[in-house]
C-alpha cells in the first residue's frame, strides 16, 4: 500500500533527519515537506547528520508551498494528534485503526475480484465495462498519508479536519509529549507491523551442528582422558560413556565446541601424564 509521510511548517532540521532515518529503518521512503522553516532544509549539515545515512530518503523528498499539493494520490489521511478535538475525525490508538484500515482493503480487493474477472472477459463487455474502467481508483490501490504537524503547535483544526482519522499514540496521562522524530518512529513501526513486519535478523550466523564423526572423536578423547586420571575404569566403565554420549547429543554441540572439549581433554590427559 501506498505510503506518504508528511511533515507540515517543520521548524527544526534535525528533524526532518531524524524523520527520514525512522522512515527507511521501517522500510519507507515517501517524504513530503509543506512549508518548512528552512527552505533549503534538505541539505541542512544538521538534517544530513540526523538522518543517520537514510540519504536516498532525503534525496527523494519533496518540499512543497501548500498541504493540497503534498496530498495529490492519497485517499486515506490520518492526522496526528496528542489530545482528541471536540470535532472533526474520531480519535483512535494507529494499531487499532490500521488493523481496521487493511481489513476494509482486503474486503475491496476481495470485491473487485470478481469485477475484474468479468471485465477482462469479451464476452461480458459492452458499454458497462467501459464505463467501469474511468474515473475511480482501482480498490485495492489506497495511497495513505501521515500527516506530523508543527514541533511547538502541532496539526492546526483546519488540517486535522480533512482527515479520515486522528492518531493518538498511547502514552502516559501525566506526560504525553513525543518528539516529532520518536512520534514517527512510532507510527512507522506500527503501520510496518500492519503490513506484515520485517523478520528479525540474527547477530550471529546459524549454528552448524557438529556431524556424528566428529562426536564419537571427541567421545573417544574423552573417555582416554578419563581413563587417565581415573575417574573412568575400563574393566567397569557402567554406562558413564553412553550417557556423556547423550549429555553432548542434546547440547548440539559445534565443531568449534568438540575442538574445545577435545583440548580439555589433551590436558587432562598431559597433566596425568605429568604427575606420574
Amino acid at each position: 500500500m501506498k505510503t506518504r509521510f508528511v511533515l507540515i511548517n517543520t521548524s527544526h532540521a534535525g528533524n526532518v533527519g531524524a524523520a527520514a532515518r525512522a522512515m527507511k529503518v521501517m522500510g519507507f521512503d515517501d517524504l513530503v515537506l509543506v512549508a518548512p522553516r528552512w527552505p533549503n532544509v534538505l541539505r541542512k549539515e544538521e538534517t544530513i547528520q540526523r538522518a543517520s545515512g537514510a540519504l536516498d530518503v532525503l534525496e527523494k523528498a519533496r518540499v512543497v508551498a501548500t498541504l493540497d499539493e503534498a496530498l495529490d494520490g492519497m485517499s486515506h489521511l490520518c492526522a496526528t494528534a496528542m489530545t482528541p478535538r471536540d470535532f472533526g475525525p474520531p480519535t483512535v490508538e494507529p494499531r487499532v485503526h490500521f488493523e481496521a484500515l487493511l481489513k476494509q482493503e482486503r474486503l475491496a480487493l476481495a470485491a473487485s475480484a470478481p469485477e475484474a474477472k468479468n471485465a477482462s472477459n469479451p464476452a461480458g463487455g459492452g458499454e458497462a465495462g467501459g464505463e467501469a474502467g474511468g474515473g475511480a481508483a482501482p480498490a485495492g490501490q489506497t495511497g495513505v498519508a501521515f500527516l506530523f504537524g508543527c514541533e511547538r503547535f502541532g496539526m492546526t483544526n483546519e488540517d486535522v479536519y480533512r482527515c479520515h482519522a486522528a492518531l493518538s499514540i498511547p502514552t502516559n496521562p501525566r506526560f504525553g509529549s513525543l518528539n516529532l522524530g520518536a512520534a514517527i518512529q512510532v507510527i512507522a513501526y506500527d503501520w510496518r507491523q500492519a503490513l506484515g513486519g520485517f523478520g528479525v535478523q540474527d547477530a550471529t550466523p546459524a549454528r552448524v551442528q557438529a556431524d556424528a564423526a566428529q562426536v564419537a572423536g571427541m567421545l573417544g578423547h574423552w573417555e582416554q582422558a578419563l581413563t587417565s586420571i581415573g575417574f573412568l575404569d575400563p574393566a567397569a566403565p557402567k554406562k558413564l560413556m553412553p550417557r556423556l554420549n547423550q549429555l553432548f547429543n542434546r547440547a548440539q554441540l559445534t565443531p568449534e565446541e568438540i575442538h574445545i572439549l577435545r583440548g580439555v581433554a589433551k590436558a587432562m590427559i598431559e597433566t596425568a601424564q605429568a604427575k606420574r
